[in-house]
């Protein structure tokens, strides 16, 4: 809430003045000097947001739970993401770069949400009525439960809402809307967090399931106060590289379903279109017995996910050897890349070293330090992979390969896809079911060397 502007009066002759101090009038005329009375203004009617609820403290186990039905929004990707639909009343906050597909991939899931649970309120605070709809025909979307709105002032949608009485509420962007009772402009931080507070109120007080829109600064993270995405009960983020068709949607925060949960997406000309398999989807062109190309079994939430780690190492040409990192923690290779040199004994320190994973995909878990020091490995020695071997384990500074969760889940959808092999880290066999896979297990760098690279 935005704070009440105070004002510095003169008792004598009534000026006013922003600040304090003293009145420059009466020492014009009288040569007193006359200090400025501060009066504070009257709160605006209307401006302070009411508690979601009005009941008394209540023992723990007299609070009764109402089980309601999540929505599907048609979307198998977005449901998975949301924890299996999309709870009522809830507040989720979708943030992403511009063009990345937002608008496209909501204006999509209002399409199954307004036949499932009518009506659907689309506001675009952004683009006009005509735009939207423009998008809606190329997407093949007409549904009579599907409201569109094109208005910025939030106070005009609140007072609309009892008239709708929508299930569903989106609002394109909440950087766009305002509230006229407070003096900044849209998208400042008192705007975004009092239309943010707001929404979340109407959410919970009315049960809607309300959708936000949000933009992302060039550091990479929601423009707005960071307040925001702890007011809202779910934050996704829709990422993507400029120059690949894949999309990929990431729950990093969700009180409804697991955290860093992920859908993954295709950009097409008839919208957003789901990856169901998405390990083949990022392994369809990778080359066969090649240096420096090693698979690793990722896992993103509950889903396994495979991914083809590349790696170049050559003489640097300059007295500073580099290191380039794409999609990948770029400190955390270069600790791996010093491993492999001390405990491996592989001279890196004359070498430029680029790693890179393929397809624009990204690994930030620690089940990758291996797949990076073998490729890494691989590139010098010149040596390839076996096509049909997984690659996984955690690397510490010492050099060992320590264990890594979600073993057979990874495995299994690796045999899936035709791999053999794998080699892990050898804790993880002492209590490891009957696994899909041969499997062979490594305590240290240099043993997975021997047993990949021999």
């Amino acid at each position: 809430m935005a704070h009440e502007r105070s004002i510095y009066r003169c008792q004598q002759c009534g000026f006013a003045s922003p600040k304090p101090g003293t009145c420059p009038d009466c020492k014009r005329m009288t040569g007193e000097l006359m200090a400025l009375v501060e009066e504070r203004a009257a709160p605006t009617p209307g401006r302070r947001r009411t508690g979601l609820s009005h009941s008394r403290p209540r023992p723990l186990g007299d609070i009764t739970m109402e089980h309601t039905d999540r929505l599907r929004t048609g979307i198998g990707e977005l449901d998975r993401v949301l924890g299996g639909g999309v709870v009522p009343g809830s507040l989720v906050l979708i943030g992403g770069d511009p063009g990345i597909g937002k608008s496209t991939l909501l204006i999509q899931a209002a399409r199954a949400l307004a036949t499932a649970a009518p009506p659907v309120l689309y506001v675009s605070a952004e683009e006009s009525a005509a735009q939207v709809k423009l998008r809606a025909d190329r997407l093949g979307i007409t549904s009579d439960g599907l409201l569109l709105w094109t208005e910025t002032d939030l106070g005009a949608v609140e007072a609309e809402l009892d008239t709708v009485k929508p299930q569903i509420l989106v609002i394109d962007s909440i950087q766009t809307v305002f509230l006229p009772a407070l003096e900044s402009a849209p998208g400042s931080v008192a705007q975004v967090r009092e239309c943010g507070g707001r929404l979340m109120t109407i959410a919970k007080g009315r049960g809607i399931a309300t959708f936000l829109v949000g933009h992302v600064t060039k550091e990479g993270a929601l423009a707005g106060p960071r307040v925001l995405e702890h007011l809202v009960d779910t934050v996704l983020y829709f990422e993507g590289e400029q120059h690949h068709a894949y999309r990929v949607l990431r729950a990093v925060k969700n009180r409804f379903g697991s955290t860093n949960e992920i859908g993954v997406f295709q950009m097409a000309e008839r919208g957003l279109l789901e990856v169901k398999n998405p390990s083949g989807f990022f392994l369809a062109e990778r080359p066969r017995d090649v240096p420096g190309s090693v698979i690793v079994a990722g896992l993103e939430g509950t889903r396994p996910l495979l991914l083809e780690l590349q790696a170049l190492v050559a003489p640097a040409s300059f007295g500073t050897p580099r290191r380039t990192v794409l999609g990948a923690d770029y400190n955390r290779v270069c600790l791996l890349l010093a491993v492999l040199e001390k405990r491996a004994g592989v001279p890196l320190a004359s070498q430029d070293v680029f790693v890179n994973v393929a397809g624009g995909g990204r690994v930030t878990e620690p089940a990758a330090d291996l797949a990076v020091l073998v490729a890494a490995a691989s590139s010098y020695m010149d040596r390839p992979v076996r096509g049909e071997v997984v690659v996984l384990g955690e690397v510490g500074l010492t050099g060992e390969v320590r264990a890594v969760t979600g073993l057979e889940a990874r495995l299994r959808e690796a045999a899936q896809l035709g791999f053999t092999q794998a080699v892990v880290p050898k804790s993880n066999l002492l209590e490891a079911p009957r696994l899909p896979v041969e499997v062979h297990g490594v305590a240290t760098v240099h043993d997975a060397l021997d047993a990949l690279l021999s």
